[in-house]
């Protein structure tokens, strides 16, 4: 699996480094003690890491981290461990951890691929959520997309039986090859006939509510590991 994902060279992210502002930079450095997990090349004890025995969610790109905190505080009996490489987001999200007071979310900032491989066991996790991965519209860039066999492989590898593996998307051509990616994943089988509808406990993001005005889509692809 770890050969056939670097053979690939599928990354989790394209590195856009935007602006650290200096209230993002005060929780980066607050939070990073406190809620922040160092990448490390071996297995992490996750109760360890939560002082608890919980449902583990795993979140790869959580953005700014708006629906994280929003999906951690409406969940407080789940643990949340969202990974995301761009360090104005992960100051975001540290920023409304502090002010939230909430105490169910960790952070690597790392790549998700690597975390994976060298952090996650096999069957740790109860749920893994990719909400809004980058759609790469251009045909010559779908090589970039992140959802792609050799890594849904290892998300269901990483996921415990009955475990969920929940994305969403508003590009349509992405959706078709998320569920075609999904559904031929022999470890994985649909909840819905095709497409799910939104489960409660994914929040409509301000940039979703504005889209779904526009008359924009949203549509999400939701399997359980058998």
């Amino acid at each position: 699996m770890t050969e056939e994902l670097h053979k690939r060279s599928i990354r989790s992210f394209v590195l856009r480094q935007g602006r650290v502002s200096d209230a993002q930079r005060r929780a980066l450095d607050a939070g990073q003690a406190q809620f922040g997990i160092a990448f490390a090349p071996q297995r992490l004890d996750l109760d360890a890491a939560f002082k608890r025995a919980a449902p583990k969610i795993l979140e790869i790109g959580f953005g700014m981290g708006e629906t994280t905190a929003a999906i951690a505080q409406a969940h407080p009996e789940n643990d949340y461990l969202g990974i995301e490489v761009h360090t104005p987001g992960v100051g975001a999200l540290f920023k409304q951890i502090s002010e939230a007071g909430i105490t169910n979310i960790r952070i690597i900032q790392h790549d998700a691929v690597e975390v994976m491989n060298h952090m996650l066991a096999p069957e740790s996790l109860d749920g893994i959520h990719v909400f809004f991965p980058d759609p790469w519209p251009k045909k010559r860039h779908h090589k970039r997309r992140l959802l792609q066999p050799p890594l849904v492989a290892l998300l269901a590898s990483r996921l415990k039986p009955g475990g969920y593996l929940h994305s969403a998307t508003d590009w349509e051509e992405y959706a078709q090859q998320i569920l075609e990616v999904f559904a031929a994943e022999s470890l994985l089988e649909n909840t819905a006939t095709d497409y799910a509808p939104r489960p409660a406990s994914r929040p409509q993001t301000k940039f979703e509510t504005r889209g779904l005005k526009l008359g924009h889509k949203v549509w999400d692809v939701l399997f359980r590991k058998r």
